[in-house]
């Protein structure tokens, strides 16, 4: 802890069933779930593809929850229940809307021979969390000045803005430091932020940050300032403390144990039924849906 500047370290969990691939989850942990409203930050790769065997997520569910793919290294083909089908390339934003129920894939595709990126989710607020399924696709174009580049795909900072509608307050960005650069960034005093390393050794605010640890800094700061020890790439986030309380299971965000347990109960009745359709719709795939794993044998806990 550094001027209170929070370095979230990573565990590394398994992604997507039986044929599941590794990541390095950062959020959420014990004592912190959200900042603003980004409520589950993963980082994966880079991975070579005919080792690990790439990403194969069958059709999952998801409610109360968008969904942020952002690539640096190669290919994920994304289908879902609402019939979008789109490829998430290094870039370019492809964040989906759950609203009040969606299932989806996420495969890497033939081309890809090394995956690198980053999965991420952002909490519904209760106005908009049962709204009709969404999806919207962005491709940001590089701000750039001395020593750095950035690409906003959520809000805006540096001077470039994203046009993507959000349902609360974002920030989401990625930004490339060359070695040696200190970069003072105007943030939004309003807004927590955070701050996930992909690659390279930096500080933020003083605070060592190491390759996938996110450093948590509080709101009330008008500048975030971030060195650059070798050459960086990190993805900055950012919001307003969210201000509600969630109940957050598997790929479920409710407000309640007994909602959670409902939406995990009509997925269950769709897999188990032979696939017929329901709350979470039908994805155009021969994979077959991953079943939700069982329930704890405690009611489950707010986050907030």
């Amino acid at each position: 802890m550094v001027a209170q500047i929070e370095v979230l370290t990573s565990r590394e969990v398994p992604l997507g069933g039986p044929r599941a691939m590794r990541v390095r989850r950062t959020l959420p942990q014990r004592h912190r779930s959200l900042i603003g409203a980004w409520c589950f930050v993963d980082h994966f790769g880079p991975d070579e593809v005919d080792q690990t065997g790439g990403m194969v997520v069958a059709p999952h569910p998801h409610t109360g929850l968008q969904t942020v793919s952002w690539l640096f290294e190669g290919e994920i083909e994304h289908r879902d229940s609402a019939g979008n089908h789109a490829t998430v390339r290094p870039g370019e934003l492809n964040l989906m809307t759950s609203g009040r129920g969606i299932s989806h894939t996420e495969v890497s595709t033939d081309a890809t021979t090394v995956l690198h990126g980053a999965q991420l989710w952002v909490a519904l607020p209760d106005a908009t969390r049962d709204a009709h399924p969404g999806f919207h696709h962005y491709a940001p174009d590089p701000v750039r000045g001395p020593g750095w580049e950035v690409r906003v795909f959520l809000g805006e900072v540096l001077g470039a803005s994203s046009p993507v509608p959000t349902h609360t307050p974002l920030l989401g960005a990625e930004l490339m430091l060359a070695p040696g650069r200190t970069l003072e960034v105007e943030v939004d005093e309003a807004f927590e932020h955070g701050v996930l390393l992909d690659v390279g050794v930096i500080e933020v605010e003083g605070a060592e940050v190491k390759p996938s640890d996110l450093a948590y800094v509080p709101h009330g700061r008008r500048t975030l300032t971030v060195t650059a020890h070798e050459e960086a790439r990190l993805l900055l986030l950012g919001g307003p403390p969210f201000g509600e309380a969630i109940v957050m299971w598997w790929n479920f965000i409710g407000r309640s144990h007994d909602e959670v347990a409902g939406h995990r109960r009509a997925w269950m009745e769709q897999v188990e039924g032979g696939l017929t359709d329901g709350r979470f719709g039908l994805v155009d795939t021969d994979l077959e849906p991953i079943p939700a794993p069982v329930l704890p044998n405690v009611r489950l806990k707010e986050r907030r």
